[in-house]
């Protein structure tokens, strides 16, 4: 399966105007539409959330390709959709600098799908809840993510606890 992965700080560094022609350039040397799937973490208000871009070079019109958005957050209650306008602003300018044919509209028309995944216990699990996320979304995504497929394997009993500390535990041995 063919992934790409944008820095953490990506997102964060595009929000500044004095470095969003930076980070845009640095998107286009990623590839990333020629990739089935790319992880965006997120790191905004103290908060980390992982979004993944699902193919992004297929036709939009595509019926065994879904090319959408998943924006998964650990911390619901941080109401994930008010990062709405600043994904959709930084997808367009991704397709703008990428010399991409679509249009402001058919860019508008690409769903950012927030699913109900397991939350987070406290306030500071939340940047091991996106490498569990990415780790688990490479080991079960389906080679053609389909809108009729969704959620899949996202859903609020995804993964126990204790699946996650095993994990947490194995990144410090």
């Amino acid at each position: 399966m063919s992934f790409a992965y944008l820095d953490s700080l990506w997102f964060s560094l595009y929000r500044n105007p004095s470095s969003k022609d930076k980070v845009l350039s640095w998107i286009n040397k990623e590839r990333i539409f020629t990739k089935a799937y790319v992880f965006v973490p997120i790191v905004c208000w103290g908060h980390w959330n992982l979004l993944i871009f699902c193919h992004f070079g297929e036709n939009l019109r595509s019926v065994t390709e879904s090319r959408c958005m998943l924006l998964l957050d650990s911390l619901e209650m941080a109401n994930p959709r008010r990062l709405e306008p600043e994904i959709r602003r930084f997808v367009r300018d991704i397709y703008k600098a990428g010399d991409r044919p679509e249009t402001k509209h058919l860019i508008s028309q690409i769903p950012l799908l927030v699913p109900k995944v397991p939350q987070q216990k406290d306030g500071t699990e939340c940047g091991n809840f996106v490498l569990y996320f990415i780790k688990l979304f490479l080991e079960l995504a389906p080679d053609k993510f389909s809108m009729e497929g969704y959620p899949y394997f996202m859903k609020k009993d995804w993964f126990t606890f204790e699946e996650l500390d095993r994990f947490c535990e194995s990144l410090t041995h």
